[in-house]
């Protein structure tokens, strides 16, 4: 039995507790549901993991997965110490398969993130660090580099449903200039596809694999170019 036809799908406890977390966010409450929250999330998730990242290493061998909380899924508790929420919980599942020699969250790659009522999924980096933003504008701004991208998100954004984000400047960075084709991409300091929707039916069964991999393959271009970058492939 392969991977893929081992996971079940998420069963609709899954997100039943996630919805019940919402209302009850506090640690008294988790921690009496601590077990239900392995059950019904936890290990469907791993096994989730296992499935989808054994059908994306075949678009993209070097793909990373790990199926373990700070590895592929993202914990649950949420970091609250400069936030004026305290709410301790996550009310979602995230989960990340990456590409690349930098962290996890320096990496570009895959995201899905379930939270009542939709599943986002996400292809690309969120958030680029100061050495690889001088370098990812350095790529935009090049006339045998910038075009590629522009290219590959507007086929991206030009899809149903999806989406191209990322852009959070409002001028150009100072010494670029503007190109019609290419400095929207400058206003960027992350650059990633997205896909919202409400959760499907395919949550519950093993179809979510192929749900997930429908959407990451036309993301993918993306990918690959952010990790071609990361990885020395141009040479502004």
């Amino acid at each position: 039995m392969s991977l893929a036809t081992a996971f079940p799908g998420f069963p609709k406890r899954t997100v039943e507790f996630l919805r019940e977390l919402k209302k009850h966010n506090d640690r008294e409450w988790f921690a009496a549901h601590r077990g239900e929250y392995e059950e019904a999330v936890m290990a469907p998730a791993r096994a989730f993991v296992l499935a989808l990242g054994e059908r994306l290493r075949r678009l993209a061998p070097a793909l990373r997965f790990e199926p373990r909380v700070n590895g592929s899924i993202f914990r649950v508790q949420r970091d609250t110490r400069f936030s004026a929420d305290k709410t301790p919980y996550k009310t979602n599942l995230g989960v990340y398969f990456w590409e690349g020699a930098a962290r996890r969250i320096d990496s570009s790659g895959f995201y899905f993130h379930v939270e009542p009522p939709v599943l986002i999924l996400g292809g690309g980096m969120y958030v680029f660090t100061r050495p690889f933003l001088a370098q990812y504008r350095q790529a935009v701004a090049d006339p045998a580099i910038g075009p590629e991208l522009a290219a590959i998100t507007s086929r991206i954004a030009a899809r149903p449903g999806f989406t191209v984000e990322g852009a959070r400047y409002k001028r150009l960075p100072a010494g670029f200039e503007a190109d019609p084709e290419t400095a929207p991409l400058l206003l960027h300091d992350g650059l990633y596809a997205g896909w919202e929707g409400r959760i499907p039916p395919e949550l519950h069964s093993p179809a979510l694999v192929g749900f997930c991999l429908e959407k990451f393959k036309a993301m993918l271009p993306l990918h690959r170019w952010l990790c071609d970058l990361a990885g020395g492939k141009f040479k502004p």
